[in-house]
């Protein structure tokens, strides 16, 4: 994250409330993860947000897509979109379950499970070598922290 003096900001910046200081590095956070979903987008094929389909898809191979918005903490409506580009393009299949029909399972296809194994390039390998420099309680405290967040923003609980 650039200083304050790098970009030209005095350093009256401190004088930014702990609040604002906060938001300040979580927006550099949010913006970082989003370049790093742009990169990924052109040098694997795909997005961050469908990157991480992917992997929990492959972690959990038969889920439904309720299921999965549940797991990732967003609404069902806003992962459609992922899960129908991610089925367009021969990553994801939709089956309905043996049981009940008109409920979908998702798996992997085999370029989506090629996708799923990279690991150079990718979000995931710039947000784990970050939490790699850092110390393990360091690291609870920086989830815990966010899950606090993600509920106090979301109105409801996060879990780990």
């Amino acid at each position: 994250m650039e200083s304050p003096e790098s970009i030209g900001v005095t350093p009256r910046v401190k004088e930014l409330s702990e609040v604002l200081q906060f938001m300040r590095t979580l927006w550099a956070v949010v913006h970082g993860l989003q370049r790093a979903s742009k990169r990924m987008e052109q040098e694997a094929g795909v997005t961050g947000p469908q990157r991480l389909v992917l992997r929990v898809v492959g972690l959990f191979p038969g889920v439904s897509p309720g299921d999965l918005a549940r797991l990732l903490h967003v609404h069902p409506s806003t992962l459609t979109g992922v899960l129908q580009r991610l089925v367009e393009r021969g990553l994801l299949v939709r089956t309905a379950e043996k049981e009940d029909r008109r409920r979908a399972l998702l798996s992997l296809t085999p370029a989506g499970s090629r996708l799923n194994r990279l690991r150079k390039g990718t979000v995931e390998s710039a947000v784990t070598a970050a939490l790699q420099e850092m110390r393990p309680g360091d690291r609870r405290a920086a989830q815990r922290a966010m899950v606090v967040l993600a509920e106090g923003l979301n109105g409801s609980p996060a879990g780990p």
